[in-house]
This record gives C-alpha cells, structure tokens and sequence, in this order.
C-alpha cells in the first residue's frame, strides 16, 4: 500500500506552460502536487503530467471551481493551495505544514511581500487592502493578506461547505474559517512577478470584479458549519514573521 503525501499542494492552473516547471520543481519531497486544469489551450495539463505532477480538468472557468475541485481530489491530511504562475514558491509551504501539524494554527496564510517592481499592481494592492478592512469589520480578524498560499486540514476545509466559485474563494474560507472559530496565522513570504499574463489582478477591471466577488461574500450572513479542528482560544489572528516586525506590525 502506498504511504499517504505529506500534504497536497493544489495548484489552480490556467494557461502557466511557462511557470509550471520551476513551480513543480519547487514542490517539497514527499509532498504531491495536484494541478486543476482551469481550460488551458497552451498545453499546460500535459507538461504538468509530464512533470509528474497529478492532473485532473474542471471545465467550469473560475479559481474557486479549480481550487475546490483540487480540494476534493486531494487525500492528504493537509491541503495547501498556491498559485501555478511562480509568483510564489511552494517550498515555503513547509512552516505552514509544520505549524498545522502542531496544533499551533488551523489556517495558516501566506502574507505576500513583493520582491521586485511588477510584482504586486498598486490596483491589485489597493484590492486587497480594500477587502482586508471589510474583512475585519465582518469578523474582527485584523489580517493584512487575503493571498493564495494557504494551508489547512482536508477535512475541516470540506466541512466549511464553501460555496463561491469565482474570485470570493480564498476570501469565503477566511470567513467562514472566522465564523468557525479556527485560529488563523499569517506568515510573511516573497512575492515575486508572476511568468505571462494575469488573469485578474493584471488589470483595473480585473481586480475590481474580484473586489465584487468577495464584497458577495462578505455580505453573505455567518453559515452554519462545524467547529474550528482543533481546540484552544476563539479565532484570532497572529504574525508569524519576525520578532521586530510582530512588535512593530500595524493591525
């Protein structure tokens, strides 16, 4: 019988012929790559196979729809989501594991610091920024990052019965995490410019219409879904980067 991975790392993936190799390179040993195959036309799921990545198709357009249908497929008891585009690099996924494992956090999130001009759009910046003060009026959760690298356990994320299929996903496992009572983390990680062309925050008009996907969400009333998967205080949030920058941090 094979030994289960370590952990999953779901990478949603729409036309990233030219990032996949170095992000798969990056994938930690022992760990299993699972590539949701969003409806590319540059021959991104055969090269991802090739690279011995698994690879499953979900026809429905929308990083929710793949991240979910990656979620679903996966086996692991913890799942880690990144982006297929190298703008980060999912060996940095290995603490977020570590602190799960430990019972320290139940969602840990990556906050991104760019590295280089191009990395992070002021308007994607200003998106982002925008939706973490409406996520803290919606839940007092005092996050600076509503980023996609993430990790939790495969369970837990199933069990929060998440339902947006477009841009709100990452935002909906947040709240709904809040709304559980998960203790929610944030690590600092390099964020770097992205191979090829976004497909939402790469213009004006598409971060703003993923502003609108989350405000739905946002808006949505508290779901009922089960408890936080592990036990301790209620859900807050806690920097994981340096002692300095805990102790200077703005929240």
């Amino acid at each position: 019988m094979t030994s289960p991975p370590h952990a999953d790392v779901v990478l949603p993936c729409l036309n990233e012929a030219e990032a996949l190799p170095r992000v798969l390179a990056r994938i930690p040993d022992g760990w299993r790559a699972i590539v949701v195959d969003n409806g590319s036309t540059d021959g991104s799921a055969d090269l991802a196979r090739g690279l011995g990545a698994i690879v499953v198709h979900e026809p429905r357009r929308g990083f929710g729809a793949a991240c979910h249908t990656g979620l679903t497929v996966a086996d692991a008891d913890i799942v880690c989501f990144c982006d297929a585009d190298a703008s980060l690099d999912p060996a940095l996924l290995v603490p977020f594991v570590a602190e799960i494992r430990s019972g320290r956090a139940d969602l840990v999130l990556g906050r991104r610091r760019p590295q280089g001009r191009g990395a992070w759009p002021a308007h994607a910046r200003a998106g982002n920024l925008a939706l973490a003060r409406m996520l803290r009026r919606r839940t007092g959760l005092r996050l600076h990052d509503l980023g996609p690298l993430r990790a939790a356990r495969r369970e837990p994320l199933l069990a929060l019965r998440l339902a947006d299929r477009r841009s709100g996903y990452p935002l909906e496992m947040v709240v709904r995490a809040a709304d559980a009572g998960w203790r929610i983390t944030e690590r600092d990680v390099p964020y770097l410019p992205r191979a090829g062309a976004s497909k939402v925050t790469g213009t004006w008009r598409g971060t703003w219409q993923a502003v609108r996907d989350m405000s739905r969400v946002l808006a949505a009333p508290p779901a009922s879904c089960s408890g936080r998967p592990g036990a301790g205080s209620p859900s807050a949030v806690e920097s994981a980067g340096s002692a300095a920058h805990r102790a200077g941090a703005s929240r």
